[in-house]
């Protein structure tokens, strides 16, 4: 055995002695041998709470264990691979566009120009760095051409309580511990929300928490989490002043949402979403390339630009809130209903679903057009200027991808459509649960 090895694990100071201990003596039997005196030194130290896992192939180590009522805190390799690794942050790759990029602390420049006002506003921050990057804490981090930062997202998966007034009991959270954006103009606040949801579905956590110290007047950070669902939940005293402690379920279920509209359900709850009787569901058709623009994080064979590789983004494929465009003169459209999106020509598939904010059917005036989508169209100005009026537009949330498409021949075989969709087309409620199903839609994130 090499004895070098053994000096890198920790060491059990004043490990318990079973010899004092009469009831335990009883409990696990004599011990035959100088073999079974180690066995029952070490599950005497579990017995004590000396230390609270223990991992070993020895099935006899494992009959006693459980004979002395310490059998689920004794793991098989096996066993400790598969429950260990639910407890660790899941290393599943979060779709990003190139120019965000999935980093660690210590490969940030702490004298970048964004960390100033952190700086400022958090005493202490650059020892709150530098320990955090000797963790090993990971970050999503947007850099420019000239290598500056342009956005960055600090991240951690805890289990503590959190000692504000009230008080928020133990539970699995994702904490964004910093999110800042200095490139504006590009939606990379709402792509740094969307991923943290994103790691949050991914690590089995329904709820996100950060705290804030918040503006009195304007406060932009505010406005955007507002908007997704985070509301203020306690304060949280620091050394020199108390910050706001803002919190987001991502789950519906579990919570009274009997007085809510199915719209307001998708709006606090996001991602979760109401999809009962009380709305209608429609099959939307989308050509690919306007399905590659809006839908970025659709990584099955999206190809990215070349200025994606240069720091650029798709705006509109960053945002949540998204506009769809298109001349069906459909008019029964409502917020809260589901929209199915149905990639045509290549995929030929159900991919992604969605929840109506806001419908506007009939508009011809292109500033008006404009002004209602804003950046969440993948219609240029141009494009719509040429185009034949009036437009009907779509204002909806992007709620998930669906794990797995439902092709145009499952749908037809199902009877959920006759044949491929050439414009808006309503299913009923059966179909709609069948796609869902099909597509492998988490029903926990769902309400009926």
């Amino acid at each position: 055995m090499n004895l070098s090895k053994i000096e890198a694990y920790s060491h059990l100071e004043r490990p318990p002695d079973p010899n004092n201990d009469a009831s335990f003596r009883e409990l696990v039997g004599p011990a035959k041998n100088s073999h079974d005196d180690v066995d029952n030194a070490l599950l005497y130290a579990i017995y004590k709470n000396a230390v609270e896992f223990f991992i070993t192939e020895d099935r006899e180590i494992h009959k006693k264990a459980h004979k002395i009522g310490v059998g689920e805190r004794v793991f098989l390799i096996s066993e400790a691979l598969y429950d260990f690794n639910r407890c660790l942050p899941s290393q599943e790759i979060i779709p990003t566009p190139p120019a965000l990029v999935k980093d660690s602390m210590h490969n940030l420049d702490l004298r970048d120009p964004i960390f100033d006002s952190l700086r400022a506003d958090y005493p202490g921050f650059d020892e709150w760095f530098i320990g955090k990057a000797q963790e090993g804490r990971e970050c999503y981090a947007y850099r420019r051409t000239d290598g500056s930062i342009g956005a960055i997202l600090i991240y951690k998966v805890e289990s503590e309580p959190i000692p504000s007034t009230p008080p928020l009991a133990k539970k699995k959270r994702l904490k964004i511990a910093t999110m800042k954006v200095e490139h504006v103009g590009y939606k990379i606040g709402e792509l740094l929300l969307k991923v943290s949801i994103d790691i949050a579905l991914k690590n089995g956590i329904t709820e996100i928490y950060l705290t804030h110290f918040t503006q009195p007047k304007e406060d932009r950070l505010v406005d955007l989490i507002s908007e997704y669902g985070f509301h203020k939940a306690s304060v949280l005293k620091r050394v020199n002043r108390m910050e706001d402690v803002y919190v987001k379920n991502l789950c519906a279920r579990g919570h009274d949402v009997s007085a809510l509209l199915p719209v307001t359900i998708s709006q606090i709850y996001y991602p979760s979403f109401y999809d009962g009787d009380l709305v209608k569901k429609f099959v939307i058709p989308i050509q690919p390339e306007y399905h590659d623009l809006l839908f970025t994080d659709f990584s099955k064979g999206r190809q990215t630009k070349l200025y994606e590789h240069s720091g650029e983004f798709v705006v509109e494929g960053n945002t949540i809130r998204k506009a769809y465009l298109t001349h069906s003169r459909i008019k029964k459209i409502e917020p809260g209903d589901i929209i199915l999106f149905y990639r045509s020509r290549d995929t030929k598939a159900v991919t992604s679903v969605g929840v109506v904010d806001d419908f506007f059917p009939d508009v011809s005036d292109t500033d008006e057009v404009i002004r209602i989508i804003g950046k969440r169209s993948v219609y240029s100005h141009t494009a719509i200027e040429r185009s034949n009026k009036p437009l009907t537009i779509i204002l909806f949330r992007h709620h998930f991808h669906l794990p797995h498409s439902v092709t145009i021949s499952e749908l037809r075989r199902s009877n959920a459509l006759s044949g491929a969709p050439q414009s808006i087309t309503e299913i009923d409620n059966t179909k709609y649960t069948w796609v869902k199903l099909q597509g492998g839609i988490n029903e926990s994130y769902t309400v009926h």
